[in-house]
């Protein structure tokens, strides 16, 4: 989902736009060895445009992300000192992250971003700027999308996620529909998704939609899929075409997720065909379908989905390629998701030929549920499941024939095994 937003950042780029993009919670970050500050890039800027952020709720919720919420905090801080207003022309996103930077990046435009990927073209996950757009990822999450000031709000879909704070998926609408609700502009959502629309149902705003029914404002037709990642279609806008998009990322979701991405950027007055030509060019965000190399003929990738529909949508994106037979190799994320959709990851991780898991990745909870990776591997036939990193690549790579893809999956640090099997210290 980043990648979209990181395509409107990236095209608003290079335009002429400068960007500043302080870090958000990504567990990458607590390994670096420099200071959260100086390896966010922050030594030195003095002119940046903050954003507001719950500093002591991640530090709370998130004991992995605690350096980077000191980094977030410090930032802040050192901004309102200088009597920075925060912020200024926010476009609060939720998912819809890495595409949009990337194609504000590439027109040139020096917006301001706060994303939750890391972004190999900046090194990082982003940079400072000096113009009045900042663009952020929002996080539903104990509903810090909430303290965000957004005048573009961007939906990509809801779904039972986070039950273990919202409890059920109507409270996670109603927060939905305060945060739309927030918007002092346009509500760009998804409108094939039941749930974004009974979010936005009788909302005072502009309400501008998107998806594979002709129904929405834009919409895709002549979709084509090109071999390997990529893909194309036409842009259509109320029953008229607006330009031919190319992708070089996999997946029906991200076709979805530039549909977003170019509602935004065309809202903001973007060329349709400057926008077109610089959106094939975008690499996708690290650990998004993440490629790390071969080892004796075996396709070695990373991807951050945690969430079946996210499962779901990047196994299925691998079946569409040219692989001979697809592992997914799995880390669960907290006793609650994987207990309270249970029957859901049966249905995603079933979508791959083979299936490998660790134990469950407990994060911020306690193993109230009972629950335990068995119980999935009980669920998927075929499945095995380890204790050990090193005890899955090994069962993987021994098994993997060339012209198979293996992609670890997960949020938490599931991308070590990864590692492993690419030979990557």
């Amino acid at each position: 989902f980043r990648h979209c937003l990181l395509g409107v950042i990236g095209i608003f780029m290079y335009v002429g736009i400068e960007i500043g993009i302080p870090a958000t919670m990504n567990n990458w970050l607590a390994d670096k060895d420099t200071t959260p500050l100086k390896s966010l890039g922050y030594e030195t800027q003095k002119d940046w445009v903050g954003v507001e952020t719950t500093c002591e709720t991640c530090k709370i919720t998130y004991k992995d992300y605690t350096a980077e919420a000191k980094a977030a905090k410090a930032v802040k801080d050192a901004a309102e000192k200088e009597g920075k207003k925060l912020p200024l022309g926010t476009a609060a996103v939720a998912g819809m992250v890495a595409g949009t930077y990337w194609f504000l990046m590439l027109i040139g435009r020096t917006i301001g971003a706060f994303i939750g990927g890391k972004v190999k073209a900046l090194g990082g996950s982003g940079r400072a700027g000096k113009s009045d757009i900042f663009v952020v990822e929002a996080c539903e999450f104990v509903d810090t999308f909430l303290k965000l000031s957004n005048d573009i709000s961007v939906i990509l879909n809801i779904d039972n996620d986070h039950l273990d704070y919202f409890g059920t998926i109507e409270n996670s609408i109603k927060s939905f529909r305060k945060f739309a609700s927030n918007s002092t502009g346009p509500v760009i959502v998804n409108g094939d998704d039941a749930n974004t629309m009974k979010a936005v149902e009788g909302l005072d705003k502009e309400i501008i939609t998107f998806g594979w029914s002709n129904k929405n404002d834009y919409y895709a037709e002549n979709v084509r899929f090109l071999g390997g990642a990529k893909s194309g279609y036409t842009l259509m806008h109320h029953g008229k075409p607006i330009c031919e998009i190319r992708l070089s990322i996999p997946g029906k979701h991200n076709i979805l997720n530039s549909m977003a991405c170019a509602a935004v950027c065309l809202y903001l007055g973007m060329n349709p065909e400057e926008m077109a030509e610089h959106i094939d060019k975008f690499p996708g965000a690290g650990r998004r379908f993440e490629i790390l190399g071969e080892v004796n003929g075996v396709t070695i990738a990373d991807d951050y989905a945690h969430h079946p529909t996210e499962i779901a949508a990047t196994l299925k994106a691998a079946k569409e390629m040219d692989f001979h037979e697809v592992w997914a190799v799995f880390q669960p994320f907290t006793y609650s998701r994987t207990a309270l959709l249970m029957d859901d990851f049966v249905t995603a991780l079933s979508v791959a030929d083979h299936v490998v898991m660790s134990e469950i990745m407990g994060s911020r909870e306690k193993n109230t549920y009972n629950v335990y990776t068995k119980d999935l591997a009980e669920k998927i036939p075929g499945s095995v499941w380890f204790n050990t990193f090193q005890e899955m690549a090994d069962y993987t790579m021994s098994h993997a024939a060339p012209g198979d893809l293996v992609i670890t999956l997960g949020c938490g640090d599931v991308y070590k095994c990864a590692y492993i099997m690419a030979g990557i210290d």
